[in-house]
This record gives C-alpha cells, structure tokens and sequence, in this order.
C-alpha cells in the first residue's frame, strides 16, 4: 500500500506562484505514473498532469499548459507541481495519485490505484 502526503498549499495572489510536493512512503517502481488532479467545490475531480517514474515523458491538461510543471526526484520518492502564474480558476483541493501498470487512461480519477488526502490551493483575485 503506498501512502502518499501532500504539502504546499496556501492562499496566494493571482500572478503569484507555489509549489506542491507529493511524498511516497515507499519505494516506488518504474512502471508507476504520478500524476496530480484537482476539485473544485463543486466540480468533478479533474486531471492537472502526470509523470512517469521512469523516463522524462509528462502531460498536462490544456488548462495548466505552460503554467504548471511536473517533475520528481526519484531518491526522494517526491513528485513536484511547480505551479506559476495562478488564477482564481485554479482555486482546488490538489490531490496526489498513483496509477501502477501501463494501462488505462490516467486522466481518469477513477482508474487511480492510490490518493493522497489532499492540500488546499486558494488564488484570490
């Protein structure tokens, strides 16, 4: 069972920029993906972006493009969200989540093996 922590989250201006951070409790393998989502008072669960733990392949929703970068260090057992340039639309609790195996479409929650408890981004206008 991996357990998984987030931390990060605060009240920020729009414009501004924060950082999430996502850590595994223990080892994880190459053929898991690390992928972040997020939900909105009352709105779905939405995909944000994803990293392979192995290889440099990642992906973002066209939302975040360009604005969020995902990336992780492997001898920590850390995926990041570089989050910049922020919008009151961004406002979310941010989750972390594993999806193991190469199958399946990991923009999906629903196909997500783990889940973190989340952490509370807040972009004020």
């Amino acid at each position: 069972q991996v357990q998984l922590v987030e931390s990060g989250g605060g009240l920020v201006q729009a414009g501004g920029s924060l950082r999430l951070s996502c850590s595994a409790s223990e080892r994880t393998f190459s053929n898991y993906l690390m992928a972040w989502f997020r939900q909105a008072p009352g709105k779905e669960r939405e995909f944000v972006a994803a990293i392979r733990w192995s290889g440099d392949n990642t992906n973002y929703a066209d939302s975040v493009k360009g604005r969020f970068t995902i990336s992780r260090d492997n001898a920590k057992n850390t995926v990041y969200l570089q989050m910049n340039s922020l919008k009151p639309e961004d406002t979310a609790v941010y989750y972390c989540a594993v999806k193991v195996g190469y199958f399946g479409d990991y923009t999906d929650h629903k196909n997500m093996n783990y889940w973190g408890k989340g952490t509370l981004v807040t972009v004020s206008s």
